[in-house]
Order: structure tokens, then sequence, then C-alpha cells
């Protein structure tokens, strides 16, 4: 994060009720345990190397699938963090999912929403979140807590590769999972008993 400051990356703090983000920068959000952290010269260099890399692969991927754009996110992620410890892959429809250990039946603890730095219309932003790639990314999570009764959940992420807004997924158990209406009507769409089984339904909806 620190060698890129044209980036945006967002923590995502959701004590509103209104459906606006209560947007805060890494730096008022972190805890100060994790600030204080310190890093090798080697783990420093391994970031910049690969950051280095997936700018250069953005760059030339100009016009590229979303597909193509989120197999370079996970290349990206799994050389600089998840080397050998944690797995990182499609899962069902989620563009990313990063499991908790390095197995694919290890649980998903981080899932990931990923859109072309293009695609303008269906990218959140602080003052417009409520869009596709949110909508998206509820669908993900309900589907992964609800259906997979996944409790180990700790992240959510929406990025288009210049933004990146990180979600808490404690934030998504107080304000989603234990909203019951939301529950039925995802329980009744998923299972097909609102005669309109399709995604577009539902993200209109």
């Amino acid at each position: 994060f620190l060698c890129c400051p044209q980036k945006k990356y967002h923590i995502i703090v959701t004590n509103s009720p209104s459906m606006l983000l209560n947007v805060k920068s890494p730096a008022k959000i972190l805890p100060p345990a994790y600030r204080a952290q310190s890093l090798s010269r080697a783990q420093v260099e391994r970031f910049k190397a690969a950051f280095v890399r997936l700018q250069q692969q953005l760059a030339e991927a100009v016009g590229e699938s979303e597909e193509h754009l989120k197999n370079l996110v996970a290349v990206f992620l799994r050389e600089v963090w998840y080397v050998d410890t944690n797995y990182i892959n499609t899962r069902e429809r989620q563009d990313l999912a990063i499991h908790l250990g390095a197995s694919i039946k290890d649980a998903v603890g981080v899932i990931v929403e990923v859109k072309k730095p293009s695609n303008r219309a269906e990218m959140s932003t602080a003052e417009r979140p409520n869009v596709k790639a949110l909508h998206e990314l509820l669908r993900y999570y309900l589907q992964e807590r609800q259906v997979a009764e996944n409790r180990e959940i700790k992240r959510l992420v929406i990025t288009n590769t210049d933004d990146w807004y990180i979600f808490d997924a404690a934030d998504f158990e107080s304000h989603i999972y234990s909203n019951a209406k939301l529950l039925k009507s995802f329980s009744d769409w998923s299972e097909g008993r609102l005669g309109a089984a399709n995604t577009d339904w539902f993200y209109r909806e």
C-alpha cells in the first residue's frame, strides 16, 4: 500500500443507518498493534516487486475481461501474502475466495468482488455504493454464510484494482445476516419460490 500512493484503499465502517458508506483510511482504522508490526526488508522488496508486476500486467490488460483481471489479482495476493499458506481461487460464482488454510476444503475467510477499472457503472463508490458490485458481494456473502453455514468469514472486498473497499464481516453479520426479512427473501429467491431465480432479478430487487 505504501509504495503506490495514487491507489486508494478504503476501510468501510458501516455504523450509519443510511446507505452511505462511512469510509476511513487504513491509517485511521487499523489498531496500533498492526501499525507497530515490523516488516523485514525481504518482505517489503517482495511486495514491491509483485506490485510492480501487477501494475505492468494491468497496463497490458486494457480491454481484457474481468476474469483476466481477477486472475492477476489472485496471483499478486498469492505471491505477496499467501504462498503455501492460503488457497485462493474462484468459488462457485465468487470472483475470488481466500480460504483460511492451504486446502480448498478450508473455510472461506475473504470474499473478493473484482470489477474492471472501465466499468464505472457497476463499481461501488463511497458516494454511490448501491450498485451491482455490492449486490454481487451481498449474494456471495449470503450464499457462503446462510447456505454454506460458514461462520468464519473475516473480510469482504470490492476492487477495480485502483480502489479497494474492505468490509469487516462483523458489519455484514450485524446489518445483513441479522435482517430476518432479507434472509427470508434470499431463501425464497435462491430456492425458486419467487418465480424469478435469475441473478439479474436478485440484483434489481
